[in-house]
């Protein structure tokens, strides 16, 4: 191959290499890698059109010049970059937009400076001794301004007074009117026109910017005309997750709760038999029993659309749109039907009528009307039930609880052992428990917890040996997790020796009569260090479920709470105000038993303030009371329970002052003692 030729076919190849790099730049788009520097670089990968192309040029027999560009052409194609600028245009319109308006508020300044800066501006003396030198050829007066035009066609502008006129100032400075021209400017129209423009543009920004406003916080949902728009949230159905598996224990809650799902999955089998479908599912329970899981169980079981809305969600500062939130509410279930509406804490909408200040046209009162009238205007067909969840059963409205709108009462309570057990099962998962513990254990220290507090409890259990570097939980990290749940965090703030001692006292002083009184729960731990507001506690869980709790019971512990005072008088003479909680209690415990259960010599009558909410137009009225003759005899009853359970803790304390003080000293040393520690030093069982 001659040279002309090799230079021919380098040519060919380079044109051809030019026409492929043109078309792998426009492919280039699609890559977005960034650098460090602000610029975005890619190394193109060759193609395999390109990628024969360069191995033709290798293969080709070039001479050293020619071998020399063909590398120079290699390294510019290895490099190639570019700037990329993203774009979205719906913000770059809306935002403007926005600085557009408010810009033209301030046209007219900025065309006021343009305009000063073109005619210099001059005091009004100025002025008068121009037109006394004839050097003034005509004057144009608009408003307070007066433009100058001189002889020699300079132009200059002063300004006088507002209601000022120019012939008085002439008149003023002795100066003929026939020197020089004067022509009034016409600004009526021009200002009115300048002053609609102005109201235009400041209206329009106000607008553009209050609903720029409401958008933002109330997320764009509606804009601005949005208020009467539910904000129930809907979870489309097969997306809940949530089965009655995970839902520990309330066998009998969830076989009510399963019979709903049926309704809903096979509606013609009850319509067959004459049934219809419930209209309304009230659950009822404390706090943490699990009442929204169970709702979204019952979402997920049925599979079926859920909408969820809290009470307080209904309310607005605006009139009426309480009452339209729960029609769109109402209205978007029936067209996405079957359905489950869920109102959490219902009692923020649902509280008993004419109880309140407000009166008949309380905004609060307008809403619960709609939810009853929409309640009760459902028609077979539907296929819409209402879920409701509330802690405070007793405020609700009758109207609203009464078959035909809630036709079901699902009453919630704290789980029992077994199902203490199911729920810890169920939030153990992941958390890696010692093999000496077992799940038995756990459920019998959290007696009277919620599903809600063992979740927390073990939760808390996890954090501390997380924080201590362990890598397993023991039953102590269990016990410690329980009491920061019930009582709060640990603190150390006892530092004077005598605190100490006084808090021990009176700390042994509840735990040796909750040991020797035979109707008592057994003591688990007794600390001095703080939790919470209290200086010192002592632990004495329920060893099972109590559903009935006796006379007996009562009174001994009663006992109990006063062995704290009781200690502090019998060994340091003195009295303080860390017993105050303990006769709170007590006090309590026995005013329930004079006035509500009727343990006491007045017999079984009820004591307390009554209402009628049988009928609307006394629950206006006052309660009604007992007499005073009466109420005197309530008093003295529960004062001469108080007063019994304080002398018999002292007879006892005195008769165990020996353990009282030993024990006190060991707990002042330790600051904490256990169950089994504290039963080896007191040296007896349990009493039964």
């Amino acid at each position: 191959m001659t040279k002309k030729q090799k230079d021919k076919k380098i040519n060919e190849l380079k044109n051809k290499e030019k026409l492929d790099q043109e078309r792998i730049n426009r492919l280039m788009g699609a890559n977005k890698e960034k650098e460090s520097d602000g610029e975005t670089s890619d190394k193109q990968q060759p193609t395999s059109k390109q990628s024969s192309v360069k191995q033709n040029i290798n293969k080709a027999p070039l001479g050293k010049k020619n071998q020399k560009r063909a590398a120079e052409l290699k390294k510019r194609q290895q490099r190639i970059k570019r700037f990329e600028v993203n774009i979205n245009l719906n913000n770059l319109l809306n935002r403007g937009l926005i600085f557009l308006l408010i810009g033209l508020l301030f046209v007219p300044f900025i065309v006021g400076l343009v305009q000063n800066k073109k005619n210099k501006q001059v005091p009004l003396s100025q002025l008068v001794r121009d037109v006394r030198e004839n050097r003034v050829k005509k004057l144009e007066v608009a408003g307070s301004e007066v433009v100058i035009i001189y002889k020699d066609a300079d132009q200059k502008y002063t300004r006088k007074e507002d209601g000022q006129e120019l012939v008085k100032v002439f008149e003023a400075a002795n100066l003929d009117l026939a020197q020089t021209d004067i022509e009034i400017v016409d600004l009526s129209f021009a200002r009115m026109i300048r002053d609609v423009v102005y109201y235009i543009i400041f209206f329009a920004v106000m607008f553009v910017l209050f609903g720029f406003f409401i958008r933002k916080t109330r997320g764009g949902e509606g804009g601005l005309f949005g208020f009467g728009k539910s904000k129930a949230k809907i979870f489309i159905k097969g997306k809940q997750d949530t089965k009655f598996s995970d839902v520990g224990g309330m066998k009998e809650v969830k076989q009510e709760l399963e019979e709903v799902v049926d309704f809903l999955k096979h509606p013609k089998k009850y319509q067959k038999v004459g049934a219809r479908t419930p209209k309304g599912v009230l659950l009822v329970g404390p706090s943490g029993t699990g009442k929204t899981l169970l709702a979204r169980a019952v979402a997920g079981e049925a599979n079926v659309q859920f909408l969820s809305i809290a009470g307080s969600e209904f309310m607005e500062m605006l009139v009426g749109v309480g009452a339209s939130r729960v029609r769109d509410l109402f209205s978007t279930a029936k067209k996405i039907a079957p359905s489950i509406i869920f109102i959490d804490e219902i009692d923020a909408i649902g509280r008993m009528r004419g109880r309140g200040v407000g009166g008949g046209h309380d905004e609060r009162e307008q809403t619960l009307n709609q939810i009853l009238v929409e309640m009760d205007g459902f028609t077979g067909n539907d296929n819409v039930i209402v879920m409701a969840a509330t802690n405070r059963g007793d405020m609700l409205d009758p109207a609203l609880i009464r078959p035909g709108r809630f036709d079901r009462r699902v009453m919630l309570s704290l789980p029992d052992l077994k199902e203490r057990e199911f729920i810890i099962r169920i939030h153990i998962k992941g958390k890696p428990l010692n093999k000496k513990v077992k799940i038995e254990q756990i459920a019998r220290a959290t007696v009277g917890f919620s599903g809600a507090d063992i979740e927390n409890a073990l939760n808390e259990a996890a954090i501390t040996i997380a924080r201590d570097g362990r890598t397993t939980i023991v039953m102590d990290d269990v016990d410690e997790a329980c009491l920061k749940v019930k009582y709060g965090p640990s603190k150390k703030r006892l530092k004077d020796e005598l605190e100490r001692k006084m808090t021990a006292y009176h700390e042994i002083g509840h735990a040796i009569l909750s040991h020797v009184l035979p109707n008592t729960d057994k003591v688990h731990r007794i600390s001095i260090v703080s939790r919470g507001n209290a200086l010192g506690y002592t632990f004495t869980p329920p060893e099972r479920d109590k559903l009935q709790v006796t006379k007996s019971e009562m009174l001994d512990e009663i006992v109990v709470m006063m062995g704290g005072r009781a200690a502090e008088e019998l060994i340091f003479k003195e009295q303080t105000a860390g017993a105050s909680s303990d006769i709170s209690r007590a006090t309590r415990v026995a005013r329930a038993m004079v006035v509500e259960y009727g343990m006491s010599k007045l017999g079984a009558m009820y004591f307390g303030p009554q209402y009628e909410t049988s009928d609307y137009s006394k629950a206006w009225g006052e309660a009604y009371k007992i007499s005073p003759e009466l109420q005197k005899k309530v008093d003295n009853e529960i004062m001469a329970i108080l007063e019994v359970a304080q002398k018999k803790a002292a007879e006892l304390l005195r008769k165990y002052k020996k353990k009282l003080d030993s024990i006190s000293a060991k707990l002042v040393e330790i600051e904490t003692l256990d169950g089994a520690q504290f039963e080896k030093l007191i040296g007896m069982k349990k009493a039964k």
